[in-house]
This record gives structure tokens, C-alpha cells and sequence, in this order.
């Protein structure tokens, strides 16, 4: 099997190797557990408050910062899986979609949740991944139980507890 192509890319300082590789390793897991065991690309964008409040200004018209954005690159249903012709035929690889996140809003949410800023940025970056296959949360109902006992158990295989 291909590797995924996992792009991380940071418009901040500070984001080093074991950060990048982490955000990875994080992607992978939520791919492997959601079954995803075709070559994809998901493109993650580390950024800040400033930046992500202009893109969700331009792509949701809602004007303030948040912690992370989705860009899903297919219209999916939890659960619900591309097929092969889904691959883009250059590189052979299912293009699920964008993951933008905040460090800013990393590092307030840590301090508020009173856990660490790992432990934020796995779970934005899982509950992202969710997003591009397909969850949502548009309400307090069982489609937002799901997505929440889908990111606890993605979590846990990462070793990352609350």
C-alpha cells in the first residue's frame, strides 16, 4: 500500500519536526481507524488566530477566529468511503481535503481545558480528519455523540488520555 501524503505546512514560528510529525502520525490514525486504507492526501495548515479568522471570514462569512477549519474535499457520510474513482489520476491519490489550525487557539484552549497543548492539537487535528470524512455536530443529537465517541477512541489509540 501507498503512504498517505500528509503536507504540513506552517505560516507561524515554532512549529518544529516532532510538532509536524505528530500532526501526521495524528492524520494517519484517525485515517486507520475510520478505515481509510487507500492512498489519500490531507493537506494541514498550522496557522494563527489572525489568518484563520480571515479564512473563515471568506468561507463560512463568519467573522472571528476559531480553532480549526475543514475543508472537505468530498461530500462523504460517516462511515463512507471514496471509491477508486475518487483518486486523482496524477498522483493515484484520494484527495480528502484541508485541516487549518490555530496554534493560538491551541495554547487557550490547552490552558482552559487544563491539559496539555499535545493533547489539544491531537484532538483538533482527529476532529478535523472526522470532519473531512464525512461527521459532523451540527447539533447536540447522535450525530454529534458519534463524532464525539469517534474522536475519544482515535485519541486513546494515539495514547492520549483526558
Amino acid at each position: 500500500m501507498k503512504r498517505h501524503y500528509i503536507p504540513v505546512t506552517a505560516s507561524v514560528p515554532g512549529v518544529n519536526e516532532s510538532q509536524t510529525a505528530f500532526l501526521r502520525r495524528a492524520v494517519r490514525t484517525a485515517l486507520a481507524a475510520e478505515g481509510v486504507d487507500f492512498p489519500c492526501e490531507v493537506d494541514v495548515l498550522v496557522t494563527n488566530d489572525e489568518e484563520i479568522r480571515r479564512m473563515n471570514r471568506e468561507a463560512r462569512q463568519v467573522d472571528r477566529a476559531t480553532d480549526v477549519l475543514s475543508f472537505p474535499a468530498l461530500d462523504l457520510q460517516p462511515g463512507e468511503l471514496p471509491g477508486p474513482g475518487d483518486a486523482d489520476p496524477g498522483t493515484g491519490l484520494v484527495p480528502l481535503g484541508d485541516v487549518m489550525i490555530s496554534l493560538e487557539r491551541v495554547a487557550a484552549q490547552a490552558k482552559e481545558y487544563g491539559h496539555s497543548n499535545r493533547r489539544e492539537l491531537a484532538y483538533l487535528t482527529v476532529h478535523s480528519v472526522l470532519h473531512l470524512l464525512g461527521y459532523d455536530h451540527v447539533d447536540e443529537g447522535p450525530l454529534k455523540a458519534r463524532m464525539r465517541e469517534r474522536e475519544e477512541a482515535i485519541l486513546a489509540e494515539l495514547g492520549i488520555a483526558r
